[in-house]
């Protein structure tokens, strides 16, 4: 089983991307790839852009990742109440690819931030725009006060209610992809 795991947040430091990495992590026999937002840059999209450039393979080659995994975690950060620019930069170039980019794959939606809300409007943002473009999510988790709640140094959420939270969701999981 395939399992890509990205943040969607350009930071070097994300945390989102810590969470999504633990949370992918924690899934049994996954083959699991972690993608950096910032391997995939590209231009502000525009249908005017698109037109001057074309499609970028880098975009392309974004999708394909999507494409080939059989499971998707994505912990998408948050920037006033919505999603990063980052990412809904690449997933705006990725859905010229194909407009259901996310394919139907089965998704883990999180978010976490440092602040008590937990990046939930990013949440609540990305659960609506996904959805709408082949988003399947089977699970949503969202982790408040990052750095009072995650432990970086031995990388796992130290909150242990919410620790439980994460692996309940993660034990019962439906992997199965819709048609």
């Amino acid at each position: 089983m395939k399992l890509l795991a990205f943040a969607g947040s350009s930071s070097k430091q994300s945390i989102n991307k810590k969470l999504a990495t633990y949370a992918a992590g924690l899934f049994e026999n996954a083959e699991t790839e972690i993608l950096d937002l910032n391997d995939y840059e590209l231009p502000l999209f525009s249908v005017d852009k698109e037109k001057l450039i074309g499609q970028p393979p880098i975009a392309k080659q974004f999708y394909e990742k999507i494409e080939q995994a059989d499971i998707l975690v994505i912990s998408v950060a948050e920037h006033n109440a919505g999603m990063t620019a980052a990412f809904k930069n690449i997933y705006d170039w990725a859905s010229r690819q194909k407009k259901l980019v996310f394919d139907n794959t089965p998704l883990l939606l999180m978010s976490t931030s440092p602040g008590g809300y937990g990046g939930r409007n990013s949440l609540e943002a990305a659960q609506l725009s996904l959805k709408r473009y082949g988003g399947n999510i089977r699970a949503t988790f969202s982790l408040p006060s990052f750095n009072e709640n995650f432990d970086v140094a031995a990388n796992k959420i130290s909150n242990p209610e919410l620790d439980a939270e994460l692996k309940s969701i993660i034990r019962n999981f439906d992997y199965g992809k819709e048609t």
